[in-house]
C-alpha cells in the first residue's frame, strides 16, 4: 500500500533554508533554477510521493507512461515554485507578482451580510498566499484558518522567522470539539473561516465521492460543519499561471442547508474543474484514492 495522509507535509528545514537563501541572495529566478535539481531529486528519493503522483497522472488523468513521468517532475517543480512564491510574497515582495481575482464580488457580498463566511479550499495551487491579495476586498476581511497544527513545527517556526507574521488567526482542531466555539466566534466577528476539504486522516469520519472517476474519501468535518452553519459557503482556489501571475477563483456553494453530501459533491465538482484546467497543480502526494497495488502501476 502507498503512504496515507498522516496529517503533516513532507520536507525538511534544510530544504527550505536552501530556497530562502537562494531567493534572498540571488533572487527568485535563481531559486527557481535550483528547483530543476530539487525536483529531479524528489522524483527518485521521495518514493511514496512519486508513486502517488505517477498514479494520479497515469490512471486518473490517463496520461501515457512517459508523459506521466514527465508530469511528476513538472508537478514537483511547480510545487517548489509555490513555496518560493509564498516566502517571497510574505517577505515583502508582493509587488513582484500580479493576479486576477475571479469572483471577488462573491466574497464582498458575503462580508456585507455581516455573518462571516466559510471558504473551503484544497491542496491545489497556492491558497496560502491568498491573505496577501485580500486587501483588494471592499470590506475589511479578517481570516481564521482551521488547522490540525500537525505540520512539521520546525519548518513552521523557520518560515515564521524569515517572513512577515501572517495576518491570520489559527483555530486548532480539538478532540473535545471546542474549536466549534472559536469558529462561531470568528463568524460573529464577520471573519472568513478557511477550511481545506481534501485530506482525510485514517480513523476519522469521512464522506465518499468520485473524484476523476474514482471513489475517494474526504473528511466529513468540513462539510458537516459548513452545511449546518447559516453563513455563505464559498469554494476558493489560488492557481499559479506564470512565474509571477496567479489567478484567484471563488465559486458559490448552492447545496441545501444540512446536506453535507451535496456540499461535498459541489466541492468535488469545483476541484475537478480546477484540476482539468491546471492538472500539474495537484499537490496531494500520498495515496489519495487508497488504490496502490501492482496492477495500478502498470
Amino acid at each position: 500500500m502507498g503512504a496515507e495522509w498522516q496529517g503533516k507535509s513532507r520536507g525538511t528545514v534544510f530544504g527550505y533554508k536552501i530556497f530562502v537563501f537562494c531567493m534572498k541572495t540571488f533572487g527568485i529566478r535563481f531559486a527557481y533554477f535550483i528547483l530543476y535539481f530539487v525536483a529531479f531529486y524528489f522524483c527518485f528519493f521521495a518514493g511514496d510521493s512519486t508513486k502517488s503522483s505517477y498514479y494520479y497522472f497515469r490512471k486518473r488523468r490517463k496520461n501515457s507512461k512517459f508523459r506521466s513521468i514527465l508530469n511528476v517532475y513538472k508537478s514537483y517543480f511547480i510545487f517548489g515554485q509555490t513555496i518560493i512564491d509564498k516566502v517571497a510574497i510574505s517577505s515583502g515582495l508582493r509587488d513582484k507578482f500580479t493576479y486576477h481575482f475571479d469572483g471577488v464580488e462573491l466574497i464582498n457580498d458575503a462580508l456585507k451580510q455581516k455573518k462571516g463566511g466559510v471558504l473551503i479550499s484544497a491542496h491545489v495551487g497556492n491558497f496560502e498566499i491568498a491573505e496577501h491579495f485580500f486587501g483588494e476586498l471592499e470590506e475589511n476581511a479578517s481570516i481564521s484558518i482551521l488547522t490540525t497544527d500537525s505540520e512539521h513545527s520546525a519548518i513552521k517556526e523557520y518560515l515564521e522567522s524569515v517572513t512577515n507574521k501572517p495576518r491570520v488567526n489559527l483555530i486548532y482542531i480539538q478532540e473535545d470539539l471546542s474549536h466549534i466555539f472559536e469558529i462561531n466566534a470568528a463568524l460573529a466577528r464577520n471573519e472568513l473561516v478557511v477550511i481545506t476539504g481534501d485530506r482525510y486522516v485514517k480513523g476519522s469520519k469521512y464522506l465518499s465521492e468520485d473524484l476523476l472517476d474514482q471513489l475517494a474519501k474526504f473528511p466529513a468535518g468540513p462539510f458537516m460543519l459548513a452545511s449546518r452553519l447559516s453563513v455563505p459557503v464559498l469554494f476558493v482556489y489560488v492557481m499559479k499561471e506564470t512565474n509571477t501571475h496567479y489567478h484567484l477563483f471563488t465559486r458559490q456553494a448552492k447545496a441545501k442547508h444540512r446536506d453535507a453530501q451535496a456540499l461535498l459533491k459541489e466541492y468535488v465538482s469545483s476541484v475537478t474543474w480546477m484540476l482539468n484546467k491546471y492538472p500539474l497543480q495537484w499537490f496531494n502526494y500520498f495515496d489519495f484514492w487508497d488504490t496502490f497495488d501492482e496492477k495500478n502501476q502498470k
